[in-house]
């Protein structure tokens, strides 16, 4: 009997990627996504997508509204999203578009799901190399998690991040490699389709296809990514 994952799915290409990596793994995938309050509220139509193209029957896949337990982030309020960042204003700081403790929350209720379900593994789609600096992005947050999850439940979690240490064209090359429909997924802060080419996740993904020397194959604004 295949092992039972929890699989955070934001319906973006790392989450859609994670789940692709957790089912090859051979695990029985339970992914879960959330409404936040967040204005690319749109990501939640990919993950539900997503899900149903890896195989996922719908009875497994959780969306859990939060309300908008969230806030001092411009992608829960109304502060506009930062475009055009060179990446040396990426790397310099932690940008507006990080969402306070949306990761440890995240976590914490996947924990609280799967310890009922018989689920004893969780997986998040998290990286460090190319990413916007976010603190909870980091490997050894990821690491004191998972302890903390250990130490506070009865069967004890253990918590998989298979992307932290890849660059998004090795993202981009694994996703296809695996089969991830990457088509299916929308990676841009200010939820659009097509995508605006020109917030930090859109710049971001749109340079690990081309070093990858791969098409992105979602619709830019503009024509970007082919």
């Amino acid at each position: 009997m295949a092992k039972r994952a929890v699989v955070l799915l934001s319906g973006g290409m790392d989450s859609a990627v994670c789940l692709a990596v957790a089912q090859r793994e051979g695990m029985e995938t339970w992914p879960l996504s959330f409404d936040y309050g967040q204005r690319h509220l749109l990501e939640l139509e990919s993950a539900r997508a997503v899900a149903a193209a890896m195989g996922v029957p719908p009875s497994r896949h959780r969306i859990l509204d939060l309300g908008r337990v969230f806030s001092g982030s411009a992608l829960t309020g109304d502060a506009p999203v930062p475009l055009d960042r060179a990446a040396e204003e990426m790397a310099r700081d932690i940008p507006i578009t990080y969402v306070p403790a949306r990761n440890l929350v995240f976590l914490a209720l996947a924990t609280a799901v799967a310890e009922p379900a018989g689920a004893g593994d969780l997986f998040i789609g998290v990286n460090a190399l190319d990413y916007s600096g976010y603190p909870d992005c980091r490997p050894a947050f990821i690491t004191a998690f998972e302890q903390a999850a250990r130490l506070g439940t009865k069967a004890g979690v253990r918590v998989h991040a298979p992307l932290a240490h890849m660059t998004k064209a090795d993202i981009a090359r694994l996703g296809a490699s695996l089969g991830a429909p990457l088509h299916l997924t929308l990676s841009c802060y200010l939820g659009q389709r097509p995508a605006c080419g020109r917030c930090d996740a859109c710049q971001l993904r749109l340079k690990g296809f081309a070093e990858a020397g791969m098409a992105d194959p979602i619709a830019y604004a503009g024509g970007a990514g082919r």
